[in-house]
C-alpha cells in the first residue's frame, strides 16, 4: 500500500522511531480523541508492516471479538484453516507462539486497535493481556506493541494508572494532539485547497484542529457551503457525529456532558468549586471528568493570576462541541442553507468573538514567538475581580471586570492581552481606550503587583491607527498565529 503523507507529528514519529530501534521490548500507547488521526499516525510510521494487527469492533460480544481476532491470526500465520479461541488466555497464547516463529533477528511489531472496544463485561481481556506482556513480551527485547484507542477514560484507567500487573509497564505514552493552524495549513494545501489564512482561521473556529473534520471538506466549495453541507443539511456528518463524540471517548458519558454543558454556557470559565457545586459530582468522581476532559482537549485548565495553588479556571475550548451547542443542539431551524444566509448576523458575530478568544488560548506558542518572549520563563493565567457585596443602602462606583489571558514573564513584564476577532484592521474608540486604562490602574491595585504592565493586541487584521495610540503597546496578528 502507498504510504500517505504525514503532516506535523514530529514529536510522534521520533517516539514511534526511538521505540523501534531501541534494545528492549517496548510497550506503547496512543490515544487521542475520536477523529484525530491515532491510527493514520501508526500506519504510516510503519507503512502497514506489521507482524500481527488487529481492531477491535465497537459494541461487539467477546465471541465476535475473538473470531475476528482469529481471523486476522489466520492471515497473518498464514494458516490452512481459521483457529478457534475460547478465551483471551488462548488467542494470546496463539499470538506468543507466532511470533516465536518468526526470525530472531528483527523486531517484532504488534498493533491492537481500538482497544477499549474489545475489553467487553466479564471478557477478562486486561487479565490476559497483562499475562501475556508480565509473562512473555517483557521478557524478550524483541516486540513492539502498540495498543490504541479513542476511549480516553479507558486508555487511563485500565493501562496508564492500571494498579495492577500493568502497573508501570507502558514504556511509551504518546498522545496525539489536534492539530495547529499551521499544521492546518498544510494539510489543506495538500489537498490543494486554494483557501485564504482568514477562511482557515474560521474553519479552525468551527472544526478545531481535528484532522479527520478537515478530511470532510470540498475544498472547491466555499467554507459556508461546507458547513451547510456538514451541519445543516439533515443527516449532515458532522451533524450526526456528536451522538458518537463522547460515548467513543468517555464511560458514564452522562457525567461529561454534564459538565460539558455546564461550562458551554459559562464563557468565561468556572472555578472547580463552581462546577462540583452546580453538578453535585462527588469530589473523586469530578476529579476523573475534568482530568479526562483536559487530557482530550475539550477543556482548558488555567490559574488565576496571584493564585496558582488554589482558584483554578476551566474552561470549554473544544470548537466542535461549542459550535454544536451554539449552532446545532436544539436549534430549530429548518433551512438547509442557514449559515450562508446569516453570515452578518449578530449570532455569529458574537460567537467568532468567543471563538477567537479560545484559539488564542490556544496558541499561546505562537503568541510569545511574535512577542520575541519564547525563551523567556512565564506564566499564563486569567484575573478577574468581583467587587464586595454592597451593603443595604451603600452605593459603589467599583465594577466587576476581568481580562482573559495574562503573560506573567520572569523579566518582570506582564502582558495583558485583548483578543478581538474582526473582518478589517481593529479600531480602538476614545472610550474603549479609557476602559482599557481604568482596567490596567485596578488591576494593578488589586494585584497588587509593580511589574511593568504592558497592552498586547491579538487581532485578526491588526490595529487601526496604531501609531496614535499609545495603549498598543505589542501586536500579535492572524499571520503571527499561523507560525510553525
Amino acid at each position: 500500500m502507498k504510504k500517505r503523507i504525514l503532516i506535523g507529528r514530529e514529536r510522534e514519529i521520533a517516539e514511534l522511531k526511538q521505540s523501534l530501534e531501541s534494545d528492549r521490548s517496548e510497550f506503547i500507547i496512543v490515544y487521542g480523541r475520536r477523529r484525530v488521526g491515532k491510527t493514520y499516525l501508526v500506519d504510516n510510521f510503519f507503512n502497514y508492516e506489521y507482524d500481527f494487527s488487529f481492531v477491535g469492533g465497537h459494541r461487539l460480544t467477546k465471541q465476535k471479538q475473538l473470531k475476528n481476532f482469529a481471523k486476522a491470526m489466520k492471515k497473518y500465520a498464514h494458516l490452512n484453516r481459521q483457529p478457534q479461541y475460547a478465551s483471551w488466555d488462548d488467542a494470546f497464547d496463539a499470538l506468543e507462539e507466532f511470533m516465536e516463529g518468526l526470525p530472531e533477528n528483527k523486531r517484532k511489531v504488534i498493533f491492537i486497535d481500538e482497544m477499549p472496544w474489545i475489553d467487553t463485561p466479564q471478557s477478562e481481556f486486561v487479565d490476559a493481556l497483562e499475562t501475556f506482556w508480565n509473562g512473555w513480551a517483557a521478557r524478550r527485547q524483541d516486540i513492539v506493541f502498540i495498543a490504541s484507542g479513542s476511549s480516553t477514560s479507558w486508555m487511563m484507567d485500565k493501562l496508564v494508572e492500571n494498579q495492577g500487573g500493568l502497573h508501570g509497564r507502558i514504556t511509551n505514552n504518546i498522545y496525539v494532539r489536534p492539530f495547529t493552524l499551521h499544521e492546518v495549513e498544510q494539510y489543506m494545501r495538500s489537498r490543494g485547497a486554494a483557501w485564504d489564512r482568514y477562511q482557515l482561521l474560521q474553519t479552525y473556529m468551527i472544526i478545531g484542529g481535528i484532522p479527520f473534520y478537515y478530511s470532510l471538506l470540498n475544498v472547491k466549495e466555499s467554507l459556508a457551503q461546507n458547513v451547510d453541507r456538514l451541519f445543516f443539511r439533515k443527516n449532515g456528518e458532522l451533524r450526526i457525529e456528536f451522538e458518537e463524540l463522547y460515548s467513543a471517548l468517555f464511560t458514564n458519558t452522562d457525567k461529561y456532558t454534564c459538565v460539558v454543558k455546564l461550562l458551554n454556557n459559562k464563557h468565561e470559565g468556572m472555578t472547580r468549586e463552581d462546577i462540583e457545586k452546580s453538578t453535585g459530582l462527588n469530589k473523586s468522581v469530578l476529579s476523573t471528568v475534568l482530568s479526562n476532559l483536559e487530557r482530550c482537549d475539550f477543556i482548558l485548565r488555567y490559574s488565576q493570576f496571584g493564585n496558582k495553588s488554589k482558584g483554578s479556571i476551566y474552561r470549554l475550548v473544544d470548537f466542535y462541541t461549542l459550535f454544536y451547542y451554539r449552532f446545532i443542539d436544539g436549534f430549530n431551524a429548518q433551512d438547509e442553507e442557514w449559515w450562508s444566509h446569516h453570515l452578518q448576523s449578530p449570532t455569529i458575530e458574537s460567537w467568532q468573538g468567543l471563538s477567537f478568544e479560545i484559539l488564542c488560548l490556544l496558541h499561546l506558542a505562537q503568541i510569545k514567538q511574535k512577542l520575541g518572549i519564547s525563551g523567556i520563563a512565564t506564566a499564563a493565567s486569567s484575573w478577574r475581580y468581583v467587587p464586595p457585596k454592597k451593603k443595604e443602602r451603600e452605593e459603589t462606583i467599583e465594577k466587576g471586570t476581568q481580562i482573559d489571558l495574562l503573560i506573567d514573564r520572569a523579566d518582570r513584564v506582564i502582558n495583558l492581552c485583548e483578543m478581538k476577532f474582526s473582518v478589517k484592521p481593529f479600531r480602538i474608540s476614545d472610550d474603549y481606550e479609557k476602559k482599557l486604562r481604568e482596567r490596567m490602574s485596578l488591576f494593578q491595585e488589586k494585584a497588587k503587583t509593580n511589574k511593568t504592565l504592558v497592552n498586547t493586541f491579538v487581532t485578526t487584521f491588526g490595529v487601526a491607527g496604531v501609531e496614535g495610540r499609545s495603549i498598543v503597546n505589542s501586536e500579535v496578528t492572524m499571520e503571527d498565529l499561523f507560525a510553525r
